[in-house]
């Protein structure tokens, strides 16, 4: 009942409101009526029924909070910032609100803010290219000076917007810190020198015209914005995944540009001259632009072929023109070749590496089949990650940046290991940097049954077998990537040797952490520690009595590190074993010299399980996780 009045209430007041607002009819010789104040009366009408609507519902569930009161602070102001009135206005941001500029832009990461450098490059393209040409030749004239003057009263009104809108918001960056406040970045704008190049570009000459006659060489001061063509190619190599193209282009560009101002100054020397005087100027026929722009190809490249000059005039400027064309044609090709090199300096890198290692097979006489195989190694791993070792990439950055991309490229992988499941977030972190790659060709042992476990494996790309059996050829379970195998090595303690063998199924791509890397990190995360220790309890199995895992104890010193004990011993002959030696907090070779069993097995590892009994095991651990 209460929300059926509290409804009708709402509609009342609403309707009051409105026909309140509404416009009507003005009586003839009535003064005008502003429609600011009507305008911001709808919107309180809008918010005033959003409000009733709100209320409405809280007291159908059950009663009024207080966060549904009238407010009783400072009435609504235009002054409060874009983001609290969107949050409590559903409507979403005015079309007023939308089109303001932010107090500061970030130029940097900003999409906008290159696409606005794309826009003011482009203008200060216009004035660059096209002034020499409406210098020289006779494109304009007066019925197309209209066209002209329309060009250029767009850009120059980029120029200012630049100037007084977009330039003072731009953040800085000070002594590392970056500097948002808007009457600080003014400041720091209207003090350097891009301000006072800016103010020179947009000093209006053009008024001069009035007096001296339509003239492009009162435009002259628009090409003092050169400074936004170069920083809006360095932010678009930042952000291109193959800049060496762009830079090739860029190089072209200038060379096309050159060879333009070239062709311009040629007719202005030939219309000086008069055209067609001589065999050495332009002598008027055909497309004049082309005709000297082919001039200029020539001569600025020292191509040859071309007419003797005649006059002391035309001398002096071949001279000068042969001289300017050696300079600048030698400094593009000189740049040309650093970018290319640049861009191909990966890869070879990669063939002098293959050639060395190619020689050095050769010279010790290294059998065919083995040169084969380290050349499908370099090949494949080239054609993998475009590198030789990744390694040397990541050490040249910083230790946060370094974690950042094993983050985002591993850890995914490391976090959804069972083993792993539950420890410290920053442990995974630490031991994502401290992961070692290694790529391994179709038929390579990744690890063989009976030698020594020193690290764990995770596959990151491709399959593994592993291998059991009387022969040791029965494939017990294949692996593919995501998986893990090898975690008892890294878990067990000191000397516990493989149970089975590994061997690469086509070309594999692992991740392999060792028992140091692990003992180094889980000294600063007892809680993990403790955490893994009860993982591996149960991943070793309740048999085997005699197994320990090889972790420090955090609340030990250093001098006296324990290994934990999993399990309790089952037989009399173990424990006096055990207590004649030197202790249970010895060493994993110390427990292992103790343990009577056959030779070659040490007490300390799963190995005083006979291998029949071990085969399970390694199919347990070896599982997906």
């Amino acid at each position: 009942m209460a929300t059926h009045k509290q409804a009708l209430l709402s509609a009342l007041c609403g309707d009051c409101l409105l026909a309140c607002c509404r416009p009507k009819s003005k009586p003839p010789g009535a003064p005008p009526v502003s429609e600011c104040p009507a305008a911001q009366l709808r919107g309180l009408v809008r918010r005033l029924r959003l409000r009733t609507a709100l209320c409405g519902r809280r007291l159908a569930e059950g009663g009024l909070s207080s966060e549904a009161s009238p407010p009783t602070g400072k009435p609504w102001s235009s002054a409060q910032p874009t983001a609290v009135r969107c949050a409590q206005d559903p409507r979403g941001p005015t079309p007023q609100e939308r089109v303001r500029l932010p107090s500061s832009i970030d130029s940097c990461t900003g999409r906008r803010s290159l696409l606005w450098l794309l826009l003011v490059a482009a203008a200060c393209g216009w004035n660059c290219g096209l002034l020499p040409a409406r210098l020289a030749f006779p494109w304009q004239t007066p019925r197309s000076a209209h066209y002209w003057l329309a060009a250029d009263g767009v850009c120059d009104l980029i120029y200012l917007c630049d100037a007084l809108l977009v330039q003072p918001r731009r953040q800085v960056l000070r002594g590392g810190d970056v500097i948002m406040d808007p009457h600080e970045l003014a400041r720091h704008y209207r003090s350097s020198t891009k301000f006072q190049l800016d103010v020179a570009s947009v000093i209006p000459l053009d008024v001069f015209g009035l007096f001296f006659g339509f003239n492009p060489i009162f435009r002259i001061n628009r090409i003092l914005k050169y400074r936004s063509f170069f920083e809006f190619n360095h932010r678009l190599e930042s952000i291109m995944n193959r800049a060496y193209i762009y830079r090739v282009a860029r190089t072209a560009g200038c060379l096309l540009f050159a060879l333009h101002v070239n062709a311009c100054i040629y007719y202005w020397a030939s219309d000086h001259q008069g055209i067609g005087t001589t065999r050495w100027v332009y002598n008027g026929e055909g497309n004049m632009y082309l005709r000297c722009y082919y001039w200029a190809v020539r001569s600025l490249i020292t191509i040859g072929g071309l007419p003797e000059p005649q006059t002391l005039f035309e001398i002096v400027f071949q001279l000068l023109n042969f001289f300017l064309g050696v300079f600048v044609v030698s400094s593009l090709i000189g740049q040309m070749r650093d970018v290319i090199g640049a861009a191909t300096a990966a890869q070879n890198n990669f063939r002098a590496s293959l050639d060395r290692a190619v020689t050095y097979m050769h010279s010790y006489a290294i059998p065919r089949r083995v040169r084969a195989r380290v050349r499908a190694w370099y090949e494949y791993t080239w054609d993998a990650q475009r590198m030789l070792d990744e390694s040397d990439l990541l050490e040249a950055l910083p230790t946060a940046m370094q974690s950042a991309l094993a983050v985002d490229m591993n850890f995914s992988i490391l976090s959804n290991i069972n083993l792993f499941k539950g420890c410290d977030t920053q442990m995974l972190h630490d031991l994502l940097l401290r992961l070692r790659s290694t790529v391994c060709l179709p038929g390579d042992f990744v690890c063989r049954k009976g030698e020594i476990g020193k690290e764990m494996y995770i596959v990151k790309q491709g399959e593994v077998r592993v291998l059991g059996g009387t022969d040791g050829a029965q494939v017990l379970v294949t692996l593919k990537a995501g998986t893990v195998f090898g975690e008892i090595s890294l878990l067990a303690a000191t000397g516990s040797r493989r149970t089975a063998s590994v061997v690469a199924h086509g070309f594999v791509h692992l991740l392999a952490l060792d028992r140091k890397s692990l003992r180094e990190t889980l000294v600063h995360y007892p809680d993990s520690e403790k955490l893994l220790v009860e993982k591996a309890r149960a991943l070793l199995g309740s048999d085997l009595s005699h197994a320990r895992i090889c972790l420090p104890l955090p609340t030990k010193t250093k001098e006296t590190r324990a290994l934990w004990t999993l399990g309790e011993q089952t037989t009399q002959e173990n424990s006096e074993s055990s207590a004649g030696g030197e202790g249970r907090g010895q060493g994993c070779e110390d427990a292992g010299r103790a343990a009577e069993g056959p030779p070659g097995r040490s007490g300390c590892r799963a190995g005083a399980v006979p291998t029949e009994d071990r085969l399970p095991l390694v199919r347990r651990a070896a599982s997906p996780s």
